[in-house]
């Protein structure tokens, strides 16, 4: 498969599973509570207001049903990037979508005005909401729960994110308020495709996101850095499933500057380590960065599958397809057997072709390799070429594959160490060659053999 463009298909987004929207003014614990109710660290957690941008959502399954638990920006907050008035769009579109509303307050401070704001854009909505006092940690904060009815929402769940407290009092809550389950709910129980979305800051990774799913999910700035969580974004291409994960977009460590950045780093490696497949985007206006190929080593020691996208061919007069192909190819040796991919998220220009490639990657993953013929092709690879030794003469004695996604082969051979790096490249290279898997890493494990010997004979 070449680097190059491909016919146009389409996409949408995956609507079946209900939503449920976590609103609230700044730094009042509503990322917390969805790493809570999730159970995984989803959303950055950072006593700082206005961290969370974007709408970072994650599916939950809890008790034979599944719901898309979405967090949001601080409602009201003034953001020191200048982006309020798209963070209160992402808001906006995240209420609309919502089957469910859980209207955070802080349990601690008190009612202040910022809560009266979100209360009344919320009555406007006519929609189902719970109100929850989070940070509700000792008896007095228990006590002062009743004042939250004057908000018109009923009595305050009181849950602690931080400590637990009243978790599983709320999920029920959320449970009994979602709507009847859907009969598409229950046909998405298969998982879908998920694949990591990664590079340099601004490389247009969020803009990917949200031609892919149809709707504006992740916020689109000119600023570098908009994107600080992790965002799940499910949706469907031609009836497939897949998940997208945009990332925060990664520069130098020095040039990290506090700890928002530094978990958003953290968590875009933990994306790709989580992630079926990775792709990898560039900006075709700059040149590859070593940024860039920290992330393609990082991708190759982890064997993941990854799909190479030079993304803004809209920007470019007389783009050369195939310069850039051997371009890449060249800064990322790494990665030299995988599939390059040519684009303009903006436009849409070649986005489905190009994402449907990831299905053939996976197809790739998944293949099983004949004992007789895999170990035809070592014993041929050995054949022509041996690890280079001045001690010890290397021995490969056979092979057998032990796992799939990646492709594992444990190899049998006298002394391992012999046969790491460069042979091991070399081993792999084969492989793919000889099998129908020439874009996707294969990963090899070398055992010593232990010597046989034979039993005694009864006397």
């Amino acid at each position: 498969m070449r680097g190059g463009l491909l016919p146009v298909t389409s996409s949408a987004p995956f609507m079946a599973l209900p939503r449920v929207a976590i609103l609230g003014r700044p730094n009042v614990g509503k990322s917390s509570l969805l790493n809570r109710i999730a159970g995984q660290r989803v959303a950055i957690v950072e006593p700082t207001a206005g961290v969370t941008r974007d709408r970072v959502a994650v599916i939950v399954e809890i008790e034979g049903r599944r719901f898309e638990l979405v967090d949001t920006g601080g409602l009201g907050m003034v953001d020191e990037a200048l982006l309020k008035d798209h963070i209160e769009a992402q808001i906006q579109v995240a209420l609309e979508t919502a089957d469910l509303i859980l209207f955070v307050i802080d349990g601690k401070e008190g009612r202040v005005p910022g809560d009266d704001l979100v209360a009344r854009r919320l009555r406007q909505l006519q929609k189902p909401v719970l109100l929850v006092a989070n940070k509700v940690e000792s008896r007095h904060d228990e006590l002062a729960g009743a004042a939250w009815e004057r908000l018109g929402f009923g009595d305050a769940m009181l849950v602690s994110a931080k400590e637990g407290f009243g978790a599983s009092d709320l999920i029920a809550a959320i449970l009994h308020r979602l709507p009847p389950a859907r009969e598409e709910e229950s046909l998405t129980r298969n998982r879908p495709l998920s694949f990591a979305i990664v590079g340099k800051r601004n490389s247009g990774k969020s803009t990917l996101v949200n031609r892919l799913c149809g709707e504006e999910r992740c916020i689109v700035s000119e600023l570098p850095g908009t994107t600080r969580d992790s965002i799940d974004v499910e949706f469907e291409l031609d009836g497939k499933r897949m998940m997208a994960i945009d990332t925060a977009g990664v520069r130098k460590k020095k040039s990290i500057e506090h700890a928002i950045e530094l978990f958003s780093h953290s968590r875009s490696t933990a994306s790709i380590r989580r992630a079926d497949i990775v792709v990898h985007m560039f900006d075709v206006r700059e040149s590859v960065s070593q940024v860039d190929k920290n992330l393609a080593a990082y991708c190759a020691e982890n064997h993941k599958p990854v799909l190479l996208v030079g993304n803004k061919i809209d920007l470019v007069e007389d783009f050369d397809l195939g310069k850039w192909d051997t371009y890449l190819r060249q800064q990322l040796p790494a990665l030299d057997h995988a599939p390059v991919a040519f684009l303009s998220a903006k436009e849409g220009r070649n986005v489905d072709a190009a994402i449907n490639l990831l299905f053939e990657l996976q197809r790739q993953t998944q293949i099983k390799l004949s004992t007789p013929r895999l170990n035809e092709v070592l014993q041929g690879a050995r054949d022509k070429l041996l690890p280079q030794n001045r001690g010890q003469y290397p021995k490969l004695f056979y092979g057998t594959q032990i796992g799939t996604e990646p492709i594992s082969i444990l190899v049998f051979v006298n002394e391992p160490k012999l046969f790491r790096g460069q042979y091991e490249r070399y081993l792999s290279r084969v492989l793919r060659e000889n099998f129908d898997c020439p874009e996707v890493p294969i990963r090899l494990a070398f055992r010593r053999r232990d010597k046989i010997t034979l039993a005694p004979k009864a006397e």
